[in-house]
């Protein structure tokens, strides 16, 4: 039997925080309070894993080039603190994102111990919009049943993003979500009209709220103004490129599990220069991604520093973390990830006081950050 390992410090569990030990194997033992300070103080914050539920990519490779790329992504993302994530695809032809999903279903099969626990896929595109392709490819076309079933055999899509307003989609939700995928608005040209239509059929979330969608005119309200009136769940980009502080504070006291997310890209993790998404080209320069035509096309963040820009913005660091952890966590029905509690998969990120990463854990297993 694996003896488990302890760490020391201050500890954010389920119910708070508590200053003592941690106890774990492939699952959290036991959280044991202490007043003990021989180790010279309150020790290293130890935090929920941190998990991402839209990233294409990182460390020079895309998704959409299949084959073993996505451990890669699961790698470079796991040396910043996330312990799970959602595998993005892109707007494609069929064949192409059957390649992508292909590569993805053997990391979600099974994780290495350098890596982070792939969940799943979250399809974005090509069910959207041709209006608001934002950084997608002019190759959006109407959703239909058999081909999301047919996507959906080759590895489990958790959660789908697509344009109420196009087609037959509304229709569709109702049957998308019996099947157990999330149904997410983005990539819209729709009404406000649209959008709660679409969350009374069944949809649940918003795709990176207020990019690619319509927004908040109060003559015409659209997708935008139906996710800050009527959502419990959306996920926004908190680079402070996609988004003003001042829009993500609207969004934190309109929208109660408002979560984040990195839309991570190829170009996360490496030096300016130029990178793949899905069959487009972006150039990465001073942090920031963006096509050829100066358009924003993804990102190059990452969740530790997501943590960082949250709590600039004024957040406490508990409430900081629910949005990188517990909330996503929830969004998928995953009680047993993203928060610190007994039985709950180990997945740890350790901090200095100034949330520097100093140490991950992946159902249990040490995640080397050099």
């Amino acid at each position: 039997m694996t003896t488990p390992r302890v760490l020391h410090g201050r500890i954010l569990t389920a119910t708070g925080w508590v200053r003592g030990n941690i106890e774990f194997d492939q699952r959290v033992r036991r959280i044991r309070a202490t007043h003990d300070d021989a180790d010279g103080g309150d020790g290293p914050l130890i935090l929920p894993g941190f998990i991402d539920l839209h990233v294409h990519g990182g460390a020079g490779v895309d998704l959409m080039q299949g084959g073993d790329v996505a451990r890669t992504v699961a790698r470079t993302h796991a040396r910043h603190g996330t312990t799970a994530l959602l595998g993005t695809t892109m707007t494609a032809h069929e064949d192409d994102i059957v390649q992508a999903l292909h590569g993805l279903a053997d990391a979600i099969a099974i994780r290495t111990p350098d890596m982070a626990r792939v969940l799943g896929v979250h399809l974005e595109g090509p069910y959207i919009s041709l209006e608001r392709l934002g950084a997608q490819p002019p190759l959006a076309i109407e959703a239909t049943m058999a081909q999301v079933r047919r996507l959906h055999a080759v590895a489990p899509i958790r959660v789908l993003t697509l344009a109420p307003e196009v087609g037959q989609h509304l229709a569709l939700i109702p049957q998308l979500v019996a099947l157990g995928i999330r149904v997410q608005l983005g990539h819209s040209a729709g009404s406000y009209e649209d959008g709660v239509a679409a969350l009374q059929a069944g949809a649940s979330g918003f795709t990176h709220l207020f990019n690619g969608m319509t927004g908040l005119d109060h003559y015409r309200p659209g997708i935008a103004a139906a996710a800050l009136a009527h959502a419990e769940y959306a996920e926004l980009i908190p680079d402070l490129q996609h988004v003003h502080p001042g829009a993500i504070r609207t969004a934190l006291r309109a929208i109660p599990r408002l979560y984040c997310v990195t839309d991570a890209t190829a170009a996360t993790g490496m030096p300016d220069g130029e990178y793949a998404l899905g069959s487009q080209r972006v150039h990465k320069c001073l942090g920031c991604v963006r096509l050829g035509t100066g358009s924003l096309a993804g990102s190059a963040l990452t969740m530790d520093q997501a943590l960082r820009n949250l709590v600039s913005l004024g957040l406490d660091l508990a409430d900081a973390s629910d949005r990188l952890s517990r909330y996503p966590a929830d969004y998928l029905d995953l009680h047993d990830r993203g928060r610190l509690q007994a039985e709950a998969w180990a997945d740890l990120v350790v901090l200095d006081p100034q949330l520097q990463v100093q140490r991950v854990f992946v159902e249990g297993d040490e995640i080397a950050l050099a």
